[in-house]
């Protein structure tokens, strides 16, 4: 690239938010460069084989889909699919000295809060309660991809002062205990506000709220799709779409400045053995809020905090259950819940927030491999091989900074511990290993993502949530910056977080003046 290079775009970061953008762009006739640092697109939407010798291709980082619109599939022409979860979840718990559980799931849902409870209430208000949030699903996810409605836009647009009371003005944990009396089920409606969330049910900055939200709204619905192929069939589909409609996308690129006056700009770029300037109309940066202000040259703001811990694993089968009264097929094809009831998730909060690793760390389970066993190699597959994402909650950044192995080490250990709970055997028991002979299990805590993946703090949304209505400072968008020219197109924008493409999409449109 010399340095007279110029194009209508360059987007800097190829992750799934700014292969969206480029796919928008390139489709509108615009001269579109991608720049992404490492030796992929795909940033923390990806599928890679983590143990040597195994053909199995997890979703490393972000692994479930509810927040992409298929508005953005339809548009770009996307070869992508999903598949629904039969079960929404199970949660292993021990009553009167048994072992049982809760399953969520087609027509199981009633029979199980009654088995558990003693009584119908919960069911009742279960269904109250899921009733307010897909009313509020089904009137704030179609406008994701659409300018920013005003505050009282979006409330007059829901239409249900409850929900937007429960949901929007108090802390969320007044709303679970309004509407619930088990604690177990009042910790399985919480675990929706805490995912990569650190906060408590009563946090007053509604932080927990705002990532509540974003977890029920998805697609209308509020269902969590499996990605057929992994997440990096998604990435895969999107750098396709992108190099069909013209877009360039240059790897092992990385921009290293922008400079601009509000009308153009000129990108600096190194690359293996060279370091060159690109001049562009516009510059959508699909990273974090810190990278922005660092490659313009200002002060960044302070990092968010990232508060989970993230384990993948691969069995030779799933593990049997203390509760015999289901599956192991069953239990983990959706969200297995571990020591999360409604005190175990205030203790571990408490704990966290004194600097202590929790004594019984939240955290939950899926198994891809049950919805779509095509991750896995064949001769894996027919053997029974599965594999399991786990994901921790209440592990904030601070916990690792004095020691990121040991602590990494240590919440692993209890994490573990916590699940064979409610194992007949051991999970270790039922770990394949490599061809090293090493057990195929693998945890990262925030400090190794923001190591791996350039996440400040290791925050997967790059910073906390922001409420999908408009404010003084959010801009038309939500992805506009001090620079005209210059759009964030990676999960800080408002409404980012998650596997969404919305960020991609709204800079796209933003770029393109709709």
């Amino acid at each position: 690239m010399p340095a007279s290079d110029s194009y209508d775009a360059v987007i800097v970061g190829g992750g799934h938010n700014g292969l969206v953008a480029a796919a928008y762009l390139a489709r509108a006739g615009q001269s579109v460069l991608v720049l992404e640092r490492l030796a992929a697109t795909g940033g923390a939407a990806v599928s890679t084989r983590p143990f040597a010798g195994v053909d199995a291709r997890l979703s490393r980082y972000s692994y479930l889909v509810s927040l992409l619109p298929r508005k953005i599939v339809r548009d770009l022409g996307l070869d992508f699919a999903v598949r629904g979860r039969t079960v929404s979840s199970y949660t292993p718990t021990v009553r009167d000295g048994r072992p049982t559980g809760l399953l969520i799931g087609e027509n199981r849902t009633r029979d199980s809060l009654a088995a558990l409870t003693g009584s119908d209430r919960e069911h009742t208000a279960w269904r109250r309660f899921h009733d307010m949030t897909r009313h509020v699903a089904e009137r704030v996810f179609p406008t994701l991809t659409e300018p920013l409605p005003a505050r009282d836009a979006l409330r007059e647009r829901i239409g249900h002062p409850e929900a937007w009371r429960a949901l929007f003005e108090e802390p969320l944990g007044a709303a679970v205990e309004r509407y619930f009396e088990d604690d177990l089920v009042r910790g399985i409606v919480l675990t929706d506000a805490l995912i990569g969330t650190f906060a408590d049910a009563h946090d007053p900055s509604l932080r927990q709220n705002r990532c509540f939200l974003y977890h029920v709204i998805g697609g209308g619905t509020g269902d969590w799709d499996v990605p057929v192929g992994g997440m990096g069939a998604l990435t895969d589909a999107l750098a396709r779409a992108a190099r069909a409609a013209g877009a360039e996308i240059r790897v092992r690129h990385e921009a290293t400045r922008i400079e601009t006056d509000g009308k153009r700009a000129e990108v600096t770029v190194r690359s293996p053995g060279a370091e060159r300037v690109v001049a562009a109309r516009r510059v959508l940066v699909n990273a974090s809020p810190q990278a922005l202000a660092t490659l313009l040259g200002e002060e960044p703001p302070a990092p968010a905090e990232g508060a989970q811990l993230k384990v993948n694993m691969l069995l030779t089968r799933l593990p049997r259950l203390r509760d015999r009264s289901v599956d192991p097929h069953e239990a983990f094809a959706g969200t297995f819940h571990i020591a999360e009831g409604y005190g175990q998730l205030a203790d571990a909060y408490r704990e966290a927030a004194a600097g202590r690793l929790p004594a019984a760390p939240p955290s939950e389970i899926y198994c891809h491999s049950l919805t779509d066993p095509s991750i896995l190699g064949p001769g894996l597959a027919a053997s029974g091989h599965h594999t399991l994402t786990l994901f921790g909650l209440h592990a904030p950044a601070r916990l690792f900074a004095a020691d990121n192995a040991a602590a990494r080490a240590r919440l692993l250990a209890a994490t573990l511990a916590r699940l064979d709970a409610h194992l007949e055997e051991p999970i270790a028991d039922c770990l394949a290993v490599d061809e090293n002979g090493e057990p195929c299990i693998e945890a990262k805590t925030p400090l190794d993502l923001e190591r791996e993946l350039g996440l400040p703090g290791g925050h997967i949304f790059h910073r906390d949530l922001a409420f999908p209505y408009a404010t003084e400072t959010t801009g038309r968008w939500g992805v506009e910056t001090a620079h005209a020219n210059v759009l964030l197109c990676g999960a800080g924008a408002v409404r980012g977080g998650g596997v969404s493409g919305v960020p991609g999409h709204n800079a796209a449109m933003a770029a393109l003046g709709r």
